[in-house]
């Protein structure tokens, strides 16, 4: 099943074999609600030229953990770049909100931060930061071969942005954690042209 945008105006309804519900919740967007789903998702600053969260990367995985902590979730693969991150999330059966846990994670990072950045109107009246973009990519992964595709791609990232070399030589994913386990090789390098498909970036 193919990651899914509809529009507003699209009746909201049950979408045999699967049975997914999507709800509006914002205009003109429509999220999937799958419970207990796997999803991957691409977040972004709004200065796509700072390298803010590798300068506060300690604080990301610090706030990142408490939310964890609070709200469970499964993170099956990260890897976070200087303006933006790639994530695979498990949610718990029959949860869905993922969108309450990047709100946590997004306004907890913000949160006592001493960052200058032009602000909206709407920033402003809704008392945020601006540092983060308001939208994200979500996609709900469909299958395993699915999976392995989104993982792979997670792990390739920093080399596809030039910023290493070598897939190992990035310290801020979990590529690492892979190796450990003997699900990679600590040489693994991904390739590009077999990765096919959006990833919001």
């Amino acid at each position: 099943m193919p990651a899914v945008r509809l529009h507003a105006g699209t009746r909201s309804a049950l979408c045999p074999p699967y049975g997914f519900r999507y709800f509006c919740v914002m205009p003109r967007y429509r999220r999937a609600i799958i419970p207990g789903g796997t999803f991957f998702f691409t977040v972004a600053i709004a200065n796509r030229s700072d390298d803010l969260l590798i300068r506060a990367v300690d604080r990301l995985r610090r706030i990142y953990r408490s939310v964890q902590e609070r709200q469970p979730f499964e993170t099956v693969a990260i890897c976070i770049l200087p303006d933006h991150l790639h994530a695979i999330w498990s949610l718990p059966e029959n949860d869905t909100d993922f969108s309450l846990r990047w709100s946590l994670i997004k306004s907890g990072f913000s949160r006592g931060l001493n960052v200058t950045a032009a602000r909206s109107v709407r920033h402003i009246v809704k008392r945020e930061k601006g540092i983060w973009q308001r939208r994200y990519w979500e996609h709900a992964i469909r299958d395993d071969a699915d999976l392995a595709r989104h993982v792979d791609y997670i792990h390739f990232n920093p080399v596809k942005h030039g910023l290493v070399a070598r897939v190992r030589d990035w310290p801020h994913s979990s590529f690492h954690r892979y190796v450990s386990r003997g699900e990679l090789p600590d040489d693994w390098g991904g390739d590009m042209r077999e990765i096919s498909g959006s990833f919001g970036e």
